[in-house]
């Protein structure tokens, strides 16, 4: 199964799913992180980028449109190439690495099943197994489709102290250890959007500000997941409330006669939004705002469910610890921060019955 958690900013989803995702990882589903508000400023008189306010640095999400792969194996940066050869490659490269027999053989073998395909055509073009340009085409390796982009200038900037640079790196780094896959959407942030202060920040959307409805639709066909996972949208935050009026939206639309959509019933759920859920002491769904869930469809429930992450807590603390950034302001540091992550798991643990344990808490709808 394919797994689709939409996070607001990019520390979002490890706060409140980080139980579930390493719980998913370790029997093979395959998880995607969706970071929807990763934007930042326009650059300032100079061009040399956003100038942030105080205020602005403590709640911004952040990002580059990148792409992680499913699996670390998958990570190019770590892999040797398989041409030219090493000098002693059966002494030097890994188990699963090519040898120049074995590649000579598979590039014979390649070159046989290329004839035969091309047999009745009046050319042939030779299959090339090596990892070199053929034809006069780009090689895949050298498109910017995947992995981090631009991640030496955003090291060296992070080096050089820049917060955008030091959160981003924070989140690429999360994405590894969990071995998920992350896309952003690089909306702007609400601080970017005209939201200033607390008061505005945990208050209702403006009116000239939608839900990226249209955007996360997209995004999610590409993906073709079986499970949606929205915030509920504990706290209030601004950017929580687009995206889970985002993902009711989606339950509204249903399948169409005309080029069938998916039926997002069943399929979206919907998370708790932590530390949020922790400070509020959150326990029922009424304890939203009216508005909050209001245009959920008449004959669409939604029922708790609860996700065991007793053997899956300590991963957990340790994939929110990558955030150092965040660790301060939110709890004010990594003992702070471990301790509620606990706490909060043991007291959503006997909210659902699994007491002894450790849980996280999510919202799945359901046609009544």
């Amino acid at each position: 199964m394919a797994h689709v958690f939409v996070a607001p900013h990019p520390d979002d989803v490890a706060l409140s799913c980080g139980g579930l995702i390493a719980s998913l990882r370790e029997i093979g589903q395959n998880v995607t992180i969706l970071t929807v508000y990763s934007g930042g400023g326009t650059a300032d008189e100079d061009g040399d980028g956003a100038r942030l306010t105080p205020y602005q640095g403590e709640t911004l999400g952040f990002g580059t449109k990148a792409i992680w792969p499913v699996t670390e194996a998958f990570n190019r940066s770590s892999i040797r190439p398989d041409y030219p050869p090493y000098p002693d490659p059966v002494a030097t490269l890994p188990p699963w690495q090519a040898t120049t027999e074995g590649l000579e053989s598979t590039q014979a073998d390649a070159d046989a099943a290329a004839k035969r395909f091309w047999q009745r055509s009046s050319w042939y073009r030779r299959a090339e197994i090596h990892n070199v340009p053929l034809g006069g085409q780009p090689l895949i390796d050298d498109q910017p489709n995947q992995g981090p982009l631009m991640t030496e200038e955003w090291l060296d900037a992070a080096a050089a102290g820049e917060l955008m640079a030091a959160r981003r790196l924070e989140d690429e780094r999360y994405a590894l250890f969990a071995e998920a896959s992350i896309v952003y959407l690089d909306l702007p942030d609400a601080v970017f959007r005209g939201y200033e202060g607390d008061d505005e920040l945990l208050n209702l959307p403006r009116s000239d500000d939608p839900a990226p409805v249209d955007v996360l639709r997209q995004e999610i066909a590409r993906l073709e997941p079986q499970k949606v996972y929205f915030p509920l949208g504990i706290g209030n935050h601004v950017d929580h409330q687009l995206v889970r009026a985002a993902g009711v939206a989606l339950l509204r639309e249903g399948r169409r006669w005309v080029m069938p959509g998916p039926d997002f019933v069943g399929t979206i759920t919907f998370y708790e939004d932590f530390p949020y859920t922790w400070w509020n002491n959150f326990t029922r769904l009424e304890e939203l705002p009216d508005h909050a869930l209001a245009s959920l469809p008449r004959d669409v429930s939604l029922w708790p469910e609860y996700a065991d992450i007793g053997d899956q807590l300590e991963r957990k603390v340790t994939g929110v610890s990558i955030y150092r950034s965040q660790l301060d302001r939110l709890f004010g540091g990594v003992k702070p921060m471990a301790s509620a992550i606990r706490r909060n798991g043991r007291r959503v643990a006997e909210l659902g019955g699994l007491a002894g344990s450790f849980a996280e808490r999510y919202w799945t709808s359901v046609r009544v």
